[in-house]
């Protein structure tokens, strides 16, 4: 038994290895699945005919980018008994299900418990027993991985939720002190937290498992908006400067939110809606003494970036300037009345010309450039937002005020 304190994203290349195992032994590409049918590791076979994209059916194909089926997909393929099975069980294509070519699974067992499958396409002649045989044994290695995970603890959503939303002071100690407790040692390492917004999800409990993402502690849905959700991670760091696993994880789960699993139940799942999502990335931290300033961090971040569209999709705390002041601020404090002129409909060009001017420091010659404008109409553009305002664009304070309002009023 490998030690507890290791954890799901460190678990990610022995599962690599052994998917890459069974694809040599049969000769074809095989892909690894957790009970949820969330993908966990993809084997590519070197063979012309297996990487044509034309031979992968919309089934898999979805599967490969998304990491994940949809229910009503799930649901056939358990249909075949594949809970129960010990051994391979063959399933013939079905067109009108999107299953184009027919697949071979190999359930994935610890102790009796289906904890997972292995899928082969199923081509003629196929694999040989003898060859299924030895797949079999690999897959009993996959699932004692897959059991010695699972006791690890890598499903920590509770306990980071209950810490990410929690009041200061003695609630957030002990939601902070359990979250500690269940991580053992592996809660004193180098961290960073993780904020994607807006997560569409109808459902506070339907996030992905934090098994099928490389490097994370533990990952769960927080409260965004008054009626929205956001997806918190909590990912490990070997370096403070190299956040390259949080990045690849906020791109991902940026590309769910926006474009939706297309594989969730109906009416669930990220992206159901469509439209813009954003994630931040907080400082790095040792330990979980932090963790709700490091939130706070990555939800400030992440804000960031849906207001400002050149700060994201992914935007870390450091570099989003201005807004580290501005999204601590509350609410109604962003709304400055200074601006409320200038915000109307009628008058957002000058909003605009007020923004990119300030944006550039004051120079002339740059805005009107930015703008593809004359100077003179610069400065006709400028005179009006000081009638509308009351406000001196020759006084740095002045400056100061209406710049951070105009960004104040994008949060």
């Amino acid at each position: 038994m490998r030690e507890n304190a290791r954890v799901s994203g460190e678990y990610r290349g022995d599962y690599q290895e052994l998917v890459d195992e069974i694809s040599a032994l049969l000769g074809v590409p095989a892909t690894l699945e957790n009970r949820d049918f969330e993908l966990i590791a993809f084997g590519a076979y070197d063979s012309e005919g297996d990487l044509d994209p034309s031979a992968l059916d919309p089934v898999r194909t979805r599967s490969i980018l998304t990491r994940r089926s949809t229910t009503t997909v799930r649901t056939w393929f358990e249909g075949f008994g594949i809970t129960r099975a010990s051994g391979p069980v063959r399933i013939p294509p079905t067109p009108e299900a999107g299953v184009y070519r027919g697949r071979i699974c190999l359930p994935v067992r610890h102790r009796g418990v289906v904890l997972g499958y292995v899928w082969l396409l199923d081509d003629d002649p196929g694999p040989t027993d003898a060859q299924l045989a030895a797949a079999m044994q690999v897959t009993s290695r996959i699932g004692a991985l897959l059991a010695d995970e699972a006791q690890a603890g890598a499903d920590l959503t509770r306990e980071l939720r209950a810490v990410l939303t929690a009041e200061r002071g003695w609630q957030r100690d002990m939601a902070v002190a359990e979250l500690r407790t269940a991580l053992g040692a592996r809660g004193e390492g180098l961290h960073t937290v993780v904020c994607v917004a807006p997560w569409h999800s109808a459902d506070p409990d339907d996030a992905p498992s934090a098994r099928t993402v490389p490097g994370a502690t533990a990952l769960c849905t927080v409260p965004w908006g008054t009626t929205g959700q956001s997806l918190a991670l909590l990912v490990r760091l070997r370096s403070a400067d190299v956040l390259t696993p949080a990045l690849t994880a906020a791109t991902r789960f940026v590309r769910e939110a926006e474009g939706g699993r297309g594989e969730g139940a109906a009416g669930a799942g990220p992206g159901s809606g469509g439209g813009r999502a954003a994630a931040g990335i907080s400082g790095a931290r040792v330990g979980l003494g932090e963790l709700g300033a490091g939130w706070q961090e990555a939800a400030s971040a992440a804000r960031a970036a849906l207001a400002e569209p050149r700060l994201g999709p992914v935007a870390e705390w450091g570099a989003i300037g201005p807004y580290r002041l501005l999204t601590a601020l509350p609410p109604e404090a962003a709304h400055d009345p200074v601006v409320q002129a200038l915000l109307a409909p009628a008058h957002r060009e000058l909003a605009r010309t007020a923004e990119v001017f300030l944006d550039l420091a004051g120079q002339a010659g740059r805005t009107a450039a930015e703008l593809g404008i004359h100077r003179q109409t610069l400065y006709y553009r400028l005179s009006r937002v000081e009638q509308l305002t009351g406000l001196d664009l020759d006084d740095g304070e002045d400056r100061l005020l209406l710049h951070m309002a105009l960004k104040g009023a994008r949060l």
